[in-house]
């Protein structure tokens, strides 16, 4: 998921487009060390095993879980494993920028 990740961050440079992580490795080590060999450029917060109260809170059933949400902070898709294909979550955030372009105008 990393790579798709990487690629969407930089697809979408300049938008309205924020990417955050949450992290349920076992350590805060393992976290940090995941962030730096996997090279993300992404706000991450590292929530403990198994999410914490983050996962908690979104009803996280399974890794990775991926939500869009609105420029309104509403959830307006979730992702329990990564979409297929791939290129669903791009499309699905290109038609949230679409639609608040819109709203701007």
């Amino acid at each position: 998921m990393y790579p798709h990740e990487r690629s969407l961050v930089k697809k979408m440079d300049g938008k309205a487009f924020v990417l955050l992580g949450v992290n349920s490795d076992q350590t805060r080590e393992v976290a940090k060390n995941a962030v730096t060999q996997e090279k993300l450029t992404w706000r991450s917060w590292f929530a403990g095993p198994g999410g914490g109260e983050i996962a908690k809170k979104y009803k996280v059933q399974g890794w990775p879980t991926l939500y869009i949400l609105d420029a309104k902070g509403v959830i307006r898709h979730k992702y329990v494993g990564s979409p297929n294909p791939p290129d669903t979550l791009d499309k699905n955030i290109e038609v949230l920028l679409k639609e608040m372009e819109t709203e701007t105008k």
